[in-house]
């Protein structure tokens, strides 16, 4: 299915920090110890652009050499996430993946800046990701950043810092391209069917919804939309007052209908323009982000998180409102408790609830579809597409040049 998918084509996205999006050079994530040095992602393009020009060549390069690897990154408003895989036929096989909660959103949405804390914690584990870039014999990866670096006013410093300390060039990407992403990494798991879809993703700091054609193997987007409300955001935005301990379940409950107000009007838009299509009969739904594979680990009553069980699942919406509204009144020591949810989740989960419970409104399907997969999955299937097209057009080429000396 990847080959038949297109690779990367939005170039402007990253110029905040003044870089080009979708490096697919050959990054073999040297250590970048002082600057102006080799970087993890190529040559350090600001102490010589002239340096990046052999990178871009080297981008049509001979099929990978056996053993060799292609990375994702996705540096998130809440998480920080690799995948490392190795082709396998027209599909790929994982071989590392890392995963951790850093909360770099963390205040963005009262102070409009990435605070310290949130940095070092985020460079933690950066700084792990590189190492596991460097034993796993990666040559083509793509690192990106989304809506806390796009909207911070110090997002452009954070890059830099981390390319110097890491070594490692993440790219600021558009609402438009993670939305993209999202959906080249979980259409396959849409539901059968003849209606319309939607795809959502439901992040630390923004929400993507992208409406698509429906037929056809390949997913045509007809519209989307990014709003700038996530698990992080929202929460911060609405305030965490229930934290103290002291807040009852109608103040709790009020709370969630102010982060439900605040969400519909956001998706106003957006529901209005895909009003008819959400009233074809066979819509179709699929969420990725961790509200929905936490709240099917509730559906399911799973001791702990698995994702086998997860992943692919089609869950009844009805069960998703009901556990949402559930979550909503609890107080956080309560959903701490819950399986699958634990303390990390526990102040965020239910801006989740409130922004899927939105989605829901706007288009109703009887099904959810549950993806544990997006914007990394997706990361690596247009830079394994974008290879496979180089190597038919150098194929291409060479019986080209084969067809000219016979003559």
């Amino acid at each position: 299915m990847a080959d038949n998918l297109p690779p990367d084509t939005d170039r402007n996205a990253g110029k905040k920090r003044g870089g080009k999006s979708g490096k697919v050079a050959d990054f073999r994530y040297k250590r970048s110890n002082q600057q102006g040095k080799r970087s993890a992602n190529g040559p350090k393009a600001r102490a010589n652009p002239k340096r990046s020009e052999p990178a871009r060549r080297r981008s049509a390069s001979p099929p990978p050499r056996r053993g060799e690897a292609y990375a994702a990154l996705d540096l998130g408003t809440n998480n920080c996430r690799l995948l490392i895989a190795r082709p396998s036929g027209k599909d790929f096989t994982v071989i590392d993946a890392f995963s951790r909660v850093v909360k770099l959103g963390e205040d963005l949405a009262t102070t409009g800046r990435l605070s310290d804390e949130a940095m070092d914690r985020a460079l933690s584990a950066l700084k792990i990701c590189a190492e596991k870039l460097r034993r796993r014999n990666v040559r083509l990866a793509r690192s990106v950043a989304t809506e806390a670096c796009r909207r911070a006013t110090n997002g452009a410093d954070f890059i830099e810092r981390v390319q110097s300390e890491t070594g490692i060039v993440l790219d600021i990407i558009t609402a438009e391209e993670e939305a993209r992403l999202a959906v080249l990494g979980c259409h396959i798991l849409l539901e059968q069917g003849e209606g319309p879809a939607v795809i959502f993703d439901i992040g630390g700091g923004s929400t993507e919804l992208v409406l698509l054609k429906p037929g056809g193997k390949i997913p045509r987007i007809i519209d989307w939309q990014s709003v700038p409300w996530g698990v992080v955001s929202l929460t911060d935005t609405v305030g965490r007052n229930e934290c103290d301990g002291k807040t009852g379940r109608e103040a709790r409950l009020a709370r969630y209908t102010k982060m439900r107000e605040l969400v519909s009007d956001s998706f106003a838009p957006f529901a209005e323009r895909i009003a008819d299509a959400s009233k074809c009969p066979d819509i179709r739904l699929l969420g990725t982000s961790g509200t929905v594979t936490t709240l099917a680990s509730l559906h399911l009553e799973l001791p702990h998180y698995d994702r086998k069980a997860v992943d692919g699942l089609i869950v009844p919406s009805r069960a998703m409102r009901e556990i949402s509204t559930a979550l909503s009144g609890m107080s956080p020591d309560e959903r701490s408790e819950l399986p699958c949810i634990g303390h990390d989740r526990a102040d965020l989960v239910v801006a989740g609830c409130a922004i899927l419970e939105s989605i829901l409104d706007l288009w109703p399907a009887e099904r959810l579809g549950v993806a544990d997969r997006g914007i990394r999955e997706g990361i690596l299937r247009s830079l394994m597409a974008a290879e496979r097209q180089s190597e038919r057009s150098l194929a291409a080429l060479h019986e080209m040049r084969v067809e000219k000396a016979g003559d």
